[in-house]
């Protein structure tokens, strides 16, 4: 350092030396006095020194300036880290020695830092108070509060002070998510009730706030006291009207119902009011089809009462006909007899009189419906057997008929099925005295639980089973007399049947479809006793045509109860 002053010095010599040397030639060519060089020389040092000297001023100025500067530098340093709460800070420097200069150099960074410390720091307060704000503002209703500006205070920045801004801005997120969630679940508790209702969902919460449309995003929704305070009005209110509706509408359905009952309604019609009478038990929480309390499907339903009320008056003797066919058709599958004659005038005397309500009529009638069917019901087992019984019969009248006809073998298109059937009807006929008895047991003990007469078609059952158990059994008496008989007049010939046992003979087919006994209606076959207006049998039958017994037995049974005698059998 000293070596480079010198040289410097010596520079400054050497150059000034070579100047005056310069200027001592001048002189001397000009011819310049003594006493004028001295002069001009002392005002040469004069000036250097007045050079010297405002440079020494300005030195001391910048010397002082620098220190007011490195005094800045440390209050500011110190201010900052009051601010931010930092008691220590690693980038200042722990020894305070060296140059002005080289002080500042060292303390600059840490001022730099602290400054862009507290610029970050500046912004982290003002975003957890802007937030704060915002909330608050969307929580009192005040949507101006949430576009203040936010002043923050520079005097304290520190981490504890953040701190407690953050835990107050959580607080304030956890009661704004609360609210938030409390909205949105009663704008979906209007939703569903305004759709049950058929109310316009969005006219309904726009009233409300209108930022709780749905076209409105989820954040921007009004969580304040007052929107919370309407919405919980608006939803007691719809859960209220949603009661009255229910209830008047499952008023409305228990009419229809009611009337679709008195009047026989088809199911197809009644399928359109579905809607209506599907929640005719149903509770209020129940409900939650959309329009099904719907304004225009209540005036619907009260349109289809009215109009079945005014219709019920005329229709009443055309259900309670119905009703009477119903039970008339019930007791003809059981094969009991009434008066349906008597029953019907009955039924236009009690409308006509006025006397007796639609539905108390019509219970009365369904209660002897069910009654019927209970009876039905107690008589099947017996009913079944009958129609078995006589079912072998018919198989009886067609075999005798079979073989009569001398034809039988002949082989013919369809010859070998009427031998099919000769064979199963011989094995049923075989089957018929069981029956009979199994049948006459039952009966017995039927009319013994009852203590009453098993009537079937107006005819005592077991006194049919007798006269056909008589009736039998003369008739095989007489095919046992004509047998004898025939063996006697003429030469034992070979069972044809046995002979040519399923093979097709030339013979003309015999119908497999022959009607023995009455025609039959409705499916049913009319077994009804054949008697004349006397209340007798037709006295005389055809010789050439074989009877079934058991028509014989109906007629006899039918015959004895009527108080007649029964025509003698013909062989």
């Amino acid at each position: 350092m000293a070596a480079e002053d010198d040289q410097n010095q010596l520079v400054v010599e050497t150059t000034c030396g070579s100047l005056l040397s310069q200027l001592q030639k001048i002189w001397d060519e000009v011819g310049e006095s003594d006493e004028a060089r001295d002069k001009m020389l002392i005002q040469i040092d004069q000036e250097c020194l007045d050079v010297y000297k405002r440079k020494v001023d300005q030195a001391t100025k910048s010397r002082s300036h620098l220190l007011q500067a490195l005094a800045d530098a440390k209050l500011e340093l110190a201010t900052l880290l009051a601010s931010l709460g930092e008691k220590s800070f690693d980038g200042i420097p722990e020894k305070t020695s060296g140059t002005i200069k080289e002080q500042l150099a060292a303390i600059a960074p840490a001022l730099e830092q602290l400054w862009k410390q507290k610029d970050e720091r500046v912004k982290e307060f003002s975003d957890v108070q802007t937030q704060i704000l915002k909330i608050c503002g969307e929580i009192a209703g005040n949507s101006d509060r949430a576009g203040t500006q936010v002043v923050v205070d520079v005097s304290d920045l520190s981490l504890k002070k953040l701190d407690e801004f953050h835990e107050q801005l959580q607080e304030l997120q956890k009661e704004k998510s609360d609210r938030l969630h409390k909205v949105l679940e009663l704008v979906s508790t209007v939703h569903d009730l305004c759709a049950v209702l058929g109310i316009d969902f969005y006219t309904t919460v726009t009233e409300v706030h209108p930022s709780l449309n749905d076209a409105t995003g989820v954040e921007s929704k009004s969580i304040s006291n007052d929107t919370l305070a309407t919405l919980a009005k608006t939803v007691v209110a719809l859960k209220e009207d949603k009661k009255q509706r229910l209830q008047k509408l499952q008023d409305l359905a228990t009419q229809l119902t009611d009337l679709w009952n008195l009047m026989d309604t088809s199911e197809e019609e009644q399928s359109l009011f579905n809607h209506v009478t599907c929640n005719i038990s149903a509770s209020v929480d129940e409900v939650n089809v959309p329009g099904a309390l719907a304004l225009d499907l209540i005036e619907q339903a009260e349109t289809e009462v009215e109009r079945l009320d005014q219709l019920k008056a005329s229709k009443m003797k055309e259900i309670a006909f119905k009703r009477q066919g119903e039970l008339e058709e019930i007791f003809a599958r059981a094969h009991v007899e009434i008066d349906t004659q008597a029953a019907r005038e009955r039924i236009l005397a009690l409308i006509d009189s006025g006397n007796v309500e639609p539905t108390e009529l019509l219970a009365d009638m369904d209660n002897q419906i069910v009654k019927a069917k209970e009876e039905a019901l107690g008589r099947k087992d017996i009913l079944d057997k009958v129609e078995k019984w006589m079912s072998a019969c018919e198989e009886e009248s067609w075999l005798e008929d079979y073989n009569r006809d001398d034809n039988r073998y002949n082989a013919s298109r369809g010859a070998h099925l009427n031998l099919k059937r000769a064979e199963k009807a011989r094995i049923l006929v075989n089957k018929i005295p069981a029956l009979v008895d199994t049948l006459v047991g039952k009966t017995r003990t039927w009319e013994e639980d009852h203590g009453m007469t098993f009537m079937y078609d107006g005819v005592p059952l077991l006194a049919m089973l007798d006269e056909y158990a008589m009736l039998r059994h003369e008739r095989e008496e007489e095919k046992r007399r004509l047998k004898d008989q025939k063996k006697i007049q003429e030469q034992p010939v070979p069972d044809l049947e046995t002979a040519f046992g399923s093979r097709a003979s030339p013979a003309r087919p015999v119908s497999g479809t022959k009607k023995v006994v009455g025609p039959r209606a409705n499916g049913t076959p009319n077994r009804r006793l054949s008697l004349n207006q006397n209340g007798s049998r037709s006295g005389k039958r055809d010789s050439m045509k074989p009877v079934s017994p058991m028509n014989h037995a109906k007629e006899d049974a039918a015959s004895r109860v009527s108080g007649t005698e029964p025509a003698p059998t013909t062989p």
